[in-house]
């Protein structure tokens, strides 16, 4: 062991212990598995907890032999006796006592300890011996130290979720005791260990409305799987499920899930249908879930089917076009289960029909046949049934001289390569099928008052399409391509066939620009939202790093005013999560265009190129993943404002509801150009106490008047704003600013902020939070500004 560290630990030197920073890295690194064995040999000491001196030391130890493990990379290497005094604080008590809330003596070992094991958290043989002893700290009672315990293991639950799986149920005891933040693990480790989690389902599911919603949506990835992997698991979580389904944030989320329940228990779904129509007619977009249901229900019985039959009947004339291919497989697995409903010629009427169009004139006819013989009707009913008709008509008609205008839109031509005989057959194909479809539901409405559905008329709605459906055919096998507009052929039917590949072919060429014609309201409705609450870069370039993928993001300031903080220049931001900014470049380049994006625009080209450069290890093609959802979900907003809000871009940007942009600080302030600009008037001056030691624990500050002027922050010796100066900061040479976060509230406001220079790091504080906060918006935008009238020069000089 080095000389120095055998007097500090064996004497318990606590006047020598500052020594031990003095000492390079690398001269100490040989013993650090020495030292840490005596310190562990320190703390299990009866007498320690009373012992200040010796706390003390082990502090100050534990601190220097940390930061000499990280800057050496040697963690591997002292593993299992970093691992050993970690585990030692296991045997002692944890949980501070009576109205005290400081940690105990052991607790901050532990703490110290934690970070430097668990963030190697994707090296295996760190994890492997850390991961266990991890788990038993949660049952501690410990808050703080199980809170970080639960972060770092979410971490570990991405890198190595095996490690993990063998503490399911530990990890799953602590959720269920109030560590909502360890849900996010759950999903990882369920795919090893399913029958663990399964023996809490209930339970797990009941907590919904105790969470958050980030938590929240953690919770319904681990029901989306458990329906995809054991949907009868769920059975008899259902009326919780439903009872969830008001919440607008989980509705598409659980319908999706109950989708997958009704194909494997349709029973448990039978007396919640009346719930799901309510929910149906709320969000029409997520009519095409509870379509499904309906017809997974309806297989059960000829009854079922038949109430199923009618529900399903009564939407075709009030649903969208692109949802028409949804419930006509749904009414044909009914049809093809049951023939009573059709009287016994379903077959006939699906065998005659190479295309939806004329499978729903066929199934209008025969409806209305069975109709008209089982319930009559007076003449009332059928002059009422003519003016509805007509108003259809009417309806239709407008419909059809839209589409004509949109295929004679240059954007349309643009996009289809098919030959104008193809198109024109098509456009008649939707027309035809529209109308058909609208009037017989009309008949079936007015005359069938059981139809569940008001028959006082139907209305025809441009209705949001679903993020992509799982299709369903009566087998539950073949999967239904994603083309809205697509005939279905008969696998006999020999002239079409050829037509038909063709259309399917461009179709799945085109699946993104299906998704972004059907969603396009969506899409402009979100970003309205979010363009107040998350930018979208103006460039981004993906490149690789020792941990993966990153995107280089730059934004700027559109206005460019003569004060203008980046006209120059723009503000950079290094992301670690570039799929969600390159969903969010896309749904902004969407909602900026008058018509649906194709695949082949070279905007989207380069979005997909830089998709493909991430090279995310199992994740989706370009257009796969970005027609998974509509919109972004909330947690993954809160995540990019989480991350601009680190690097304080929120400090510099503001969004401007006049310019309907975000602007810098200077274009969206212009009154304060003259206070900032005018040379010797401090922008923002006073007391900051500025931090004298850069040991963590030891709290030691001096009190100084600082002013922030121009390009400089100067500071003097006294409390005295009189007293003669030190060598000022220069702002143009500050490499950065960083905050010093409050313990216990991560995203509070401010405790202190360090300035990084070339050549030293000030740590700095005012009186309270707000003053710091204010102090460090003040900073950086002055450092920005600075930055900026360099580049204004260079650019003068060249």
């Amino acid at each position: 062991m080095h000389q120095l560290f055998s007097r500090v630990l064996g004497q318990r030197d606590l006047s020598r212990a500052g020594d031990l920073f003095s000492l390079e890295d690398a001269e100490i690194e040989d013993c650090l598995s020495q030292a840490l064995d005596q310190i562990k040999t320190i703390s299990c000491s009866p007498d320690y907890l009373t012992n200040d001196n010796d706390q003390a030391v082990v502090e100050i130890c534990i601190t220097r032999i940390t930061t000499a493990i990280r800057e050496t990379s040697s963690i591997e290497r002292h593993s299992v006796a970093l691992v050993g005094l970690w585990e030692s604080c296991l045997e002692h008590n944890l949980t501070p006592q009576g109205e005290n809330t400081e940690d105990t003596p052991h607790a901050k070992i532990a703490s110290d300890i934690t970070s430097c094991i668990l963030q190697n958290y994707s090296c295996p043989s760190v994890m492997v011996l850390a991961v266990p002893v991890a788990v038993r700290f949660l049952q501690r009672g410990n808050r703080e130290l199980s809170r970080n315990m639960s972060s770092y293991l979410s971490l570990a639950a991405i890198a190595k979720a095996d490690l993990l799986a063998e503490h399911t149920e530990a990890i799953t005891l602590s959720v269920l005791g109030g560590n909502h933040m360890l849900l996010r693990v759950l999903p990882s480790v369920y795919p090893r260990q399913p029958d663990t989690i399964h023996c809490h389902l209930g339970d797990l599911t009941a907590m919904m409305t105790q969470l958050e919603s980030p938590e929240q949506q953690h919770l319904i990835r681990l029901i989306q799987m458990v329906a995809e992997q054991h949907p009868l698991m769920l059975s008899p979580q259902v009326p919780l499920l439903v009872g969830y389904l008001d919440d607008k944030s989980l509705t598409e989320s659980l319908l999706g899930v109950l989708v997958d329940v009704s194909q494997a228990s349709p029973s448990s779904l039978v007396s919640f249908l009346p719930v799901l129509r309510t929910v149906g007619q709320r969000c029409p977009a997520l009519l095409g879930h509870v379509a499904k249901t309906h017809g997974a229900v309806g297989i059960i019985s000829e009854t079922h089917a038949h109430s199923s039959f009618v529900y399903l009947v009564s939407l075709l004339g009030s649903m969208e076009h692109s949802f028409h291919h949804t419930l006509l497989l749904e009414i044909r697995a009914l049809t093809d289960r049951h023939p009573s409903l059709l009287g016994g010629c379903g077959k006939d009427i699906y065998r005659m029909s190479n295309s939806f169009t004329a499978i729903a004139r066929l199934l209008g006819r025969r409806l209305e046949e069975s109709v008209v013989m089982r319930c009559g009707g007076g003449r009332g009913a059928e002059q009422q049934l003519q003016v509805k008709i007509q108003a259809f008509e009417e309806r239709m008609g407008e419909a059809r001289a839209e589409e004509e205008l949109e295929e004679d839109s240059p954007a349309s031509l643009r996009r289809y390569s098919l030959s104008q005989a193809v198109r024109e057959e098509r456009r008649e194909m939707r027309f035809n099928r529209s109308k058909s479809l609208a009037l017989h539901a009309v008949h079936s409405r007015s005359i069938n008052p059981d139809a569940g559905v008001d028959g006082d008329g139907a209305e025809i709605r441009n209705q949001e399409a679903p993020p992509t459906d799982r299709k369903r055919t009566a087998e539950g096998s073949v999967p239904v391509p994603p083309a809205v507009e697509r005939g279905v052929r008969e696998a006999g039917k020999g002239e079409g066939r050829e037509e038909d590949g063709e259309m399917k072919e461009q179709d799945e060429a085109d699946r993104l620009f299906v998704h972004l014609r059907d969603n396009m309201e969506t899409i402009r409705a979100f970003c309205r939202d979010v363009v107040r609450q998350v930018p979208a870069p103006e460039q981004c370039v993906i490149e690789d790093s020792n941990r993966g993928c990153v995107a280089k993001l730059s934004f700027s300031c559109p206005l460019k005013g003569h004060y203008c903080l980046y006209a120059k220049s723009c503000f950079n931001l290094t992301s670690r999560m570039p799929h969600l900014w390159i969903r969010m470049m896309l749904l902004h380049l969407q909602s900026k265009s008058s018509v649906p994006l194709s695949s082949r625009d070279e905007c989207v080209q380069r979005l997909a190129s830089l998709w493909e450069k991430t090279q995310l290890k199992g994740a989706h093609s370009f257009p796969m993943a970005m027609t998974q959802h509509s919109t972004l979900h909330r947690k993954d907003l809160d995540s990019l404002q989480i991350q601009l809000g680190e690097v304080r871009f929120f400090d510099l940007f503001g969004y401007s509801e006049e310019e309907g942009g975000w602007l810098c600080f200077m274009c969206n302030n212009p009154e304060k150009a003259t206070v900032v600009n005018q040379e010797g008037q401090p922008l923002i001056e006073g007391k900051l106490k500025e931090k004298q030691v850069r040991w963590k624990f030891i709290k030691r500050w001096k009190t100084r008047y600082f002013t922030l002027a121009g390009n400089q922050l100067l500071f003097r010796r006294g409390k005295s704003k009189d007293e003669l100066e030190d060598i000022p900061i220069e702002l143009s040479k500050v490499q950065s600013v960083k905050v010093v976060a409050k313990k216990r509230r991560d995203r509070g406001l401010p405790l202190a902020f360090e300035i990084f220079t070339d050549s030293k790091t000030y740590v700095l504080k005012a009186q309270d939070e707000k003053h710091t906060e204010e102090w460090l918006q003040c900073i950086n935008v002055a450092v920005a500004q600075a930055r900026e009238r360099e580049n204004r020069e260079a650019t003068t000089y060249l």
